[in-house]
């Protein structure tokens, strides 16, 4: 009888369970069409997961997440080539006025610095930053790692990663023309990965084995630092739609809001910022 009456308990805290995480997809039980997001590379964990999500719930959805960077993002959706323009910066007042855009913060990423993993440099300080992508320093033996000339990878006109790492590290130090654009945080990540003379910068949340963040004045980049302020570099990511969402648009950024969707930001190594700000 005990194993009988476990039996039924464990049933229903199942029950419950499925109940709960089923309950904030129910809204895209009577909604079919098509939803294009675009943009910020940043987010592209979170979103996939997300339009896996709904989808598997309810195959009359489709929904493509592609990249491009932030630029494109405000693009986009502000010429309704997206249903959501995503973004690893704030909206500029501009772009609020020409496209008429809503903006939707839901989740807090730091930007790190990383190098090859073999790389004996795993602290900097931020003038010493400012002397690598300014041209000043060039070999790694002036920074206490092997002689060898540094490589220098940064991303591309528009992206927030950019912009982030430029406004909170560089200031207005002019970019040395060596530095080589790629356009993703994943091609960054590839970029670093064989390179183990290259510095460049990705989302915290796409630190792995592959690469090594770097310390900059003693602050270590993890999302724990970044979310408590210890960590200074640092931006919110957005969803931004062509004025106020409607239908499946509205729908999926509500998700993103629900527990599950905090989950998946969790689980994408973001901090959840919770519909309404911090």
């Amino acid at each position: 009888m005990k194993t009988l009456r476990r039996m039924a308990c464990v049933l229903a805290l199942l029950a419950a369970a499925s109940t709960a995480v089923a309950a904030p997809l129910d809204v895209f039980k009577d909604l079919e069409g098509t939803l294009d997001i675009a943009g910020g590379t940043a987010h592209i964990p979170v979103m996939t997961q997300a339009a896996q999500d709904i989808m598997t719930f309810n195959p009359k959805i489709r929904i493509t997440v592609a990249g491009g960077g932030s630029g494109v993002g405000v693009k986009q959706v502000g010429e309704g080539l997206a249903g959501i323009g995503n973004t690893g910066r704030p909206l500029k007042p501009a772009e609020v006025e020409q496209f008429g855009l809503k903006t939707f913060p839901f989740a807090i990423d730091g930007v790190a610095l990383a190098v090859h993993p073999a790389n004996p440099v795993k602290a900097l300080t931020k003038d010493q930053v400012v002397a690598i992508y300014s041209g000043a320093a060039t070999d790694w033996k002036d920074l206490g790692g092997e002689p060898g000339a540094i490589n220098l990878y940064g991303r591309e006109d528009g992206s927030g990663t950019r912009e982030t790492f430029t406004d909170k590290l560089l200031g207005k130090a002019e970019l040395a023309p060596t530095v080589n654009v790629v356009n993703s945080n994943g091609a960054m990540k590839t970029a670093i990965a064989q390179d183990k003379r290259a510095i460049g910068y990705v989302g915290i949340g796409h630190l792995d084995s592959s690469i090594a963040g770097v310390a900059i004045d003693g602050h270590v980049p993890s999302q724990e630092n970044a979310a408590s302020g210890e960590y200074p570099v640092v931006r919110d990511l957005f969803m931004n739609t062509k004025g106020e969402p409607t239908g499946l648009t509205a729908a999926f950024i509500d998700y993103i809001y629900s527990e599950p969707g905090a989950k998946i930001i969790e689980k994408s190594g973001y901090i959840p910022i919770p519909k309404g700000g911090k």
